[in-house]
């Protein structure tokens, strides 16, 4: 039997830890491990045509699955262009393993042809980043790294140079074991005595939630029921805590709307549930507040607190809501209930105001017909820009879907890419690509990823010939708009010459016939919607300070009108409302 080498024993570990796939683009120092993967059962390579697009597509794999997910990039060039997908799935706490392989050993400091540093070069989007300089050390340096990716959520980089990939394994290199999970975190007493103490103290407890509260969804709604609690969210904690939810007032933020704007600061008791909101003028700065979370590096650092409980959500809560007292006083509840649905009656109606006939369509129509289309279990992948005003406003949760999306990174580009990588995780999912034309154009090149593999990722595109949030910052600014303006070509007839499904709408009549025959496409399949650039409204809570900056100047001015079925739940949660 031929004796294995570092490449195949590389290949090995991944599988065992679990990794199905890896996704990259071939390449001479990347070759050996390639081909290892050829020869290797339970382990694919995914080609697609860029390897910013193998980033986000691990990425999103990783935050489908909640396990380790890997991508790949050759020597110089090639591993470069993953660092704008491992920033973001880094951002977002996703757990991605990362080979970027690496010139000749003996050559590294001489200035060999496409010599990078990446040891160097990704440290800053990673939890560890390091460099194989022998045989002997690669299965311990790739349990490492292993290890800090699943271990603390993020980004691991190794560097293998392709020569050591060729080099032969040691032999009785022993299996060490890989981290499986990462554990539950409870708060010290200490600190579940102080949070107790203070929310029986307080007349009027508001909830803004994040993402941390995945998997608490059920631990939050008991505790807003036992303390009388108006529940906000923000972005990235809509899909796991807005849906069932009888005391959602919305979201806070650039993107917001309802009632959680007023919520979080007419409370006297603020608690921060597993979120790291990033715009502090939208926090308030007059009353008490509280975070939980289970990364302590990030207590504190967007407003000052009252009190820090390092801890998850879900323990947290687990531990509190025995001690603390109900309370029974539901004044301040049912009035952010109430202001809540008074909002979005008043912003509903620009968006059903003659919008069948409103050409170009209106962007938000497109949304709304999109929400109710989509399957229940549907995954929305997301474009950053104008399409994350359409998710966050019309895209209903339901503890089944998911959305994902550039959402702490930011990056043009990445719904396409992302779809890819939620699509391969299972293939009778449907998986939605809301794409705006500056981020579909700029990867488009990975469309044919879709085409080569026949992935049945849908793309509704929406396709309004502008930057359009640049274009906002710019207004905001007092500037004129200047190089915001695309000279589009019609995609639908580009997707039909690459052989997928393709079809172009301009009237809104036409959407949902485009939509349920894209939908029923057994293979990739674009709707290319032509939609109108011109859809501005001030939103309801905007101050100097949160204009200043480049993304608080993008939330002056938000689409207008309109938040499909939000408004339907706020008016159900009324009836929790007690009338006089």
């Amino acid at each position: 039997m031929a004796k294995k080498n570092v490449a195949e024993q590389f290949v090995d570990i991944l599988v065992r830890t679990g990794v199905q796939r890896l996704y990259g683009v071939v390449g001479d120092s990347l070759n050996p491990v390639v081909d290892a993967i050829r020869r290797t059962p339970g382990i694919d390579w995914i080609q697609v045509r860029h390897e910013e697009a193998a980033a986000f597509a691990a990425g999103a794999e990783a935050q489908i699955t909640g396990r380790l997910a890997a991508c790949a990039g050759s020597c110089g060039p090639g591993n470069l262009h993953l660092i704008n997908g491992l920033y973001d799935a880094h951002r977002s706490m996703a757990p991605v393993l990362a080979l970027a392989s690496h010139i000749p050993a003996a050559e590294i400091g001489l200035g060999f042809f496409q010599e990078t540093h990446p040891d160097r070069l990704f440290s800053e989007c990673s939890h560890y980043s390091e460099l194989v300089s022998s045989p002997r050390q690669m299965p311990r340096l790739l349990q490492t790294a292993i290890q800090h990716a699943v271990g603390q959520g993020g980004v691991s980089v190794v560097s293998l140079p392709g020569d050591i990939a060729s080099e032969p394994a040691p032999e009785k290199t022993a299996q060490s074991a890989l981290v499986p999970s990462r554990p539950s975190v409870r708060p010290g007493d200490g600190e579940i005595e102080a949070l107790v103490r203070m929310i029986d103290e307080a007349d009027r407890v508001t909830l803004f939630c994040g993402s941390g509260t995945a998997g608490a969804h059920a631990e939050v709604m008991q505790f807003a029921e036992r303390v009388k609690s108006p529940v906000g969210h923000a972005l990235r904690g809509k899909e796991w805590i807005q849906y069932d939810n009888p005391f959602d007032v919305g979201m806070s933020g650039l993107l917001g709307y309802g009632a959680a704007y007023e919520a979080t600061h007419e409370c006297d008791l603020l608690i921060l549930l597993g979120t790291d909101f990033p715009y502090r003028a939208f926090l308030p700065d007059d009353v008490k507040i509280v975070q939980v979370d289970v990364r302590p590096e990030r207590l504190g650092r967007r407003s000052r607190l009252d009190l820090a409980v390092w801890g998850d959500v879900r323990e947290t809560l687990r531990c509190i809501i025995p001690r603390v007292r109900a309370k029974t006083d539901r004044r301040f509840l049912d009035k952010m209930l109430k202001k809540h649905a008074d909002a979005l009656e008043g912003v509903v109606k620009a968006y059903t105001r003659k919008v069948e006939k409103h050409r170009p369509i209106h962007p938000e129509y497109v949304a709304s017909v999109l929400d109710e289309l989509a399957d229940d279990d549907a995954v929305f992948t997301v474009d950053t820009g104008m399409c994350n005003v359409w998710a966050a406003r019309y895209i209903s949760p339901n503890g089944r879907r998911r959305i994902i999306g550039s959402f702490s990174h930011g990056s043009m580009a990445n719904a396409l890419p992302q779809a890819i990588g939620a699509q391969f995780t299972d293939r009778g999912r449907q998986v939605i690509s809301m794409s705006g034309d500056g981020g579909f154009a700029m990867l488009m090149g990975d469309f044919l990823t879709l085409v080569q593999y026949d992935l049945p990722v849908k793309i509704v595109l929406f396709d309004n010939s502008s930057l359009g949030m640049v274009e906002l910052e710019m207004l905001v600014a007092g500037l004129p708009s200047y190089g915001t303006t695309n000279r589009n070509p019609d995609f639908a007839a580009i997707a039909r010459a690459a052989g997928a499904y393709g079809v172009r709408v301009e009237k809104p009549r036409q959407l949902a016939g485009a939509l349920k025959d894209a939908f029923k496409h057994k293979g990739p399949a674009l709707v290319d919607v032509v939609t109108d650039p011109n859809a501005l409204s001030i939103p309801p809570k905007i101050s100097a300070e949160m204009v200043s900056g480049f993304a608080l100047s993008a939330g002056k001015i938000v689409l207008d009108g309109g938040v499909g079925r939000m408004l339907q739940m706020a008016r159900s949660n009324l009836r929790n409302v007690p009338r006089p």
